[in-house]
């Protein structure tokens, strides 16, 4: 009886075991600013890559010394990265000029490290690129890109 609970309680526990990961790392092509990444009101990173161990959603914007604390004044990027603990999710990202946020570097992003959605991504390089590539209005959903996996997607954040 114990060796068959044993040898059935392997695949669960094997589920069990399996910890989500997302790496998100900045490619600043500008010369200039510091890329920024704030999670739960925190700065998690100011140019190294961070990698949460479970589903990481924030911000990210490239100081450029204008910018106030959550991004406003600058081109800012939201995401949700989650693969549900490799049961599925669907993560979510898009550049945003709604204000109090205004263009201020081209900004762009792309997923990494799933073949779903390798290479995956969006970019707002002026300051009328909405709204199929910024948020300028709540409503402008199309500048959104999703990835649905239940692996564990990273993301790559551009400026310039």
């Amino acid at each position: 009886m114990f060796a068959l609970l044993s040898v059935l309680s392997i695949p669960l526990l094997a589920r069990v075991a399996r910890a989500e990961s997302h790496t998100l790392s900045f490619q600043n092509n500008c010369g200039f600013g510091t890329p920024t990444l704030i999670l739960n009101g925190q700065v998690a990173s100011t140019g190294d890559p961070f990698t949460s161990q479970g589903s990481m959603s924030g911000i990210a914007y490239l100081q450029t010394g204008n910018c106030n604390f959550n991004g406003e004044n600058c081109s800012l990027l939201e995401f949700t990265l989650t693969s549900n603990g490799g049961q599925g999710g669907i993560s979510s990202v898009d550049v945003s000029l709604i204000p109090p946020h205004a263009f201020s570097v081209p900004t762009g992003f792309f997923y990494d490290g799933v073949q779903e959605c390798q290479n995956d991504g969006n970019e707002c390089d002026s300051a009328d690129c909405g709204p199929n590539h910024a948020f300028s209005k709540p409503t402008d959903f199309s500048s959104q890109v999703q990835c649905s996996t239940n692996q564990d997607v990273n993301l790559v954040v551009t400026f310039c």
